[in-house]
């Protein structure tokens, strides 16, 4: 699996789970029109633009199909804080795939921004992205309560946390070059 930079191109594979409302069951998002999907694609193409830069976004890839997506977001830069997110096709969940873009969320921020905290959120039912989350080594800190609205009302969020010196500690060697 590879992570690249989000291109306009990829609008057509991000709407290809965006659309489906298994994926989104936990989000503020979607299910996306075409119209959405386009629009938040150009978005995040268009952070890759600013400066200083906040908001990394990528496309995974896996034997050249598209399979899912990361982004980083860096929270403040002076606290050196940083958020993680994704998202995977449904035809590849159990696979891995959450978990390998999440390992290489997790180097780009520590290795690549030097942040000290990274941090990720997901619903209490989400089991699987828990699982997720916890396989990268992050630490569940607790519960906050009705953070988000979705269309079965109020959502609580699990966070969960990893430090750079957890993530040193346990990443054995130098990942390589990334596109």
């Amino acid at each position: 699996m590879t992570l690249s930079r989000i291109e306009l191109a990829d609008w057509r594979a991000v709407h290809s789970w965006a659309s489906l409302a298994q994926v989104c069951r936990f989000q503020t998002w979607g299910p996306n029109t075409e119209e959405q999907t386009c629009a938040f694609v150009a978005a995040a193409v268009a952070a890759w633009s600013h400066a200083p830069q906040h908001r990394f976004a990528y496309i995974a890839r896996f034997d050249g199909d598209v399979v899912g997506m990361g982004e980083l977001h860096v929270r403040s830069r002076g606290q050196r804080q940083g958020e993680i997110t994704y998202a995977v096709h449904p035809g590849v969940w159990g696979q891995g795939v959450g978990t390998a873009i999440g390992r290489e969320l997790l180097a780009r921020g520590f290795e690549d921004l030097e942040l000290h905290r990274i941090y990720a959120t997901c619903d209490p039912r989400n089991l699987g992205s828990a699982r997720v989350l916890s396989k990268l080594g992050m630490t569940r800190e607790g519960r906050h309560r009705h953070t988000a609205l979705i269309r079965d009302g109020w959502r609580d969020s699990e966070m969960f946390s990893v430090l750079e010196d957890e993530w040193h500690a346990a990443t054995p060697s130098p990942r390589p070059p990334h596109g």
